[in-house]
């Protein structure tokens, strides 16, 4: 450094960004970092705008990009469902109305002040084929933008970003225990990652995490046991469908309260068998009963193991034990253990 003269900080680049994919809790963290990097989280809010895709038009997006940052050397203008409302339907392709307005994005996309960083966030994947996608990935080739895209973790990829993620949080986990948690929580990143910060926490990054901390701390593992409880049951197993059972009621579960979640199970597989008698796939199952697509494919397999009619006379037995304890005629566990040695059998 000459004579006193201050060193230049390099200048912030990157202006343009898609966000882009069906996992919320992804793009929510791309969109947290972007806003982090504005500075503390008071001046951060001040400058970041939000314009929603459905309805802004071209110069308010303009106007918001173009005002001068407030105490800070950069702002963020976030637009959301843009790109979706830019594409064409049917045979006509795209109106006049989206032309004009696509056309006139583009162009300003060469005019965004380097004060201002702009999101465009999108709830599905962006087709390649869109004219703004194109524009941004040659943007990218200057590092002038960046497409971040936010699919759904599925298969090994979301085994993959489990461990990546304990790691993270500064915990180790086995490849059982990921297996145990994607079977317990399902796909949903947001609570995985809830999850696997209460298993670092409690296992301060000492050993490894293992299937019973999870059977132990998460709340849907005492669930899941239940749905394993009423699989054995199916399956005619009795004896492991016995022993999930009194392992429940060790672990301090109301005897009414597991009464009450089998009668929901098989209230749920003879809807499920219902529905799939009526030709209905398993998504829109999913989305009548407001279950996760996995517990609705693991129902499917379950409710192919029952008639109709065996479904129904189970359901009413369980409705005359639920009435027998209730009333003091049968003492809760006996009244389980009666019930499970009957099902079973």
């Amino acid at each position: 450094m000459k004579g006193g003269e201050r060193t230049r900080e390099p200048r912030h680049i990157l202006m343009i960004i898609l966000i882009h994919g069906d996992e919320e809790f992804l793009c929510a963290e791309a969109l947290q970092k972007l806003k982090a990097a504005l500075g503390p989280s008071e001046m951060a809010d001040l400058n970041t705008t939000y314009l929603d895709g459905r309805k802004v038009t071209l110069s308010e997006l303009q106007q918001a990009c173009d005002t001068v940052p407030f105490l800070t050397p950069r702002r963020l203008v976030i637009v959301n469902s843009l790109l979706s409302r830019l594409v064409g339907s049917g045979e006509g392709g795209r109106t006049a109305a989206q032309k004009r307005y696509l056309e006139g994005l583009v162009n300003y996309l060469d005019q965004v002040p380097e004060t201002t960083d702009l999101a465009f966030v999108e709830p599905e994947t962006v087709k390649r084929g869109h004219p703004l996608f194109k524009r941004l990935q040659g943007l990218a080739k200057d590092k002038r933008a960046r497409v971040v895209l936010c699919g759904r973790k599925r298969g090994n990829d979301l085994i993959a970003w489990i461990e990546a993620r304990a790691q993270t949080k500064g915990g180790q986990i086995t490849r059982d225990t990921t297996h145990e948690l994607v079977r317990t929580v399902g796909d949903n990143l947001r609570l995985l990652d809830q999850e696997l910060e209460k298993l670092v926490a409690y296992t301060a990054g000492k050993r490894a995490i293992r299937p019973e901390d999870v059977r132990l701390l998460v709340p849907e593992a005492r669930q899941a046991n239940i749905f394993h409880m009423v699989d054995a049951l199916g399956q005619g197993n009795g004896q492991r469908a016995m022993a999930l059972l009194h392992h429940l009621l060790d672990d301090g579960a109301a005897p009414l309260y597991l009464l009450a979640m089998i009668v929901r199970q098989y209230r749920l597989l003879l809807q499920v068998k219902d529905m799939v008698g009526q030709g209905s796939r398993s998504a829109a199952i999913a989305r009548e009963l407001k279950l996760r697509d996995f517990v609705v494919d693991k129902m499917v397999r379950q409710a192919r193991r029952y008639s109709l009619p065996q479904l129904e006379a189970v359901y009413e037995r369980l409705l005359q034990t639920d009435l027998a304890i209730k009333t003091g005629r049968l003492e809760p566990i006996m009244a389980l253990d009666v019930l499970v040695a009957e099902l079973s059998g």
